[in-house]
């Protein structure tokens, strides 16, 4: 496959992770007593909740945690493909990697989080970062898989 459609593909998957997980994300954290949906409603704190933690940061979370995985889904496959190829060491490290941080971003992702009846809380803007930086590196590791 050609290099700018691979990346053209991957954007629209990207977007389009983004918007499902923004939407999902909306219903869940906003949601909670199946009301009609209304953006505007502030979630009522869980019991014994922090008041200065906000939503924002979980609803960013689980945007940025459900891009991860898309970019973790597409490096595995390149990875793979790479691996078939040319059976290096190397590449299947790569593919370990890629492999244990996607069961991660899996089972630590808000959203199966909230599937599961649980809740974050008072984590502040430190739920956001540790999957904000993650977001960089694997966007760095995809650009250098490109070349």
């Amino acid at each position: 496959m050609r290099k700018n459609l691979k990346i053209a593909i991957l954007a629209t998957i990207l977007i389009v992770v983004a918007l499902d997980a923004a939407l999902w994300a909306a219903y869940t954290f906003y949601n909670p007593s199946n009301q009609p949906f209304n953006p505007l409603r502030p979630m009522p704190p869980p019991p014994n909740s922090n008041p200065g933690d906000l939503e924002v940061y979980y609803f960013a979370e689980s945007v940025i945690s459900s891009l991860n995985i898309a970019l973790l889904v597409f490096l595995l496959i390149t990875n793979a493909d790479m691996f078939r190829k040319t059976r290096t060491k190397f590449t299947f490290g790569l593919l370990i990697f890629s492999t244990a941080f996607l069961v991660k971003d899996l089972t630590s992702s808000p959203l199966v989080i909230s599937v599961f009846g649980y809740h974050q809380g008072g984590l502040g803007p430190f739920a956001l970062l540790p999957e904000l930086f993650e977001l960089l590196v694997l966007v760095v590791l995809l650009y250098l898989s490109f070349e």
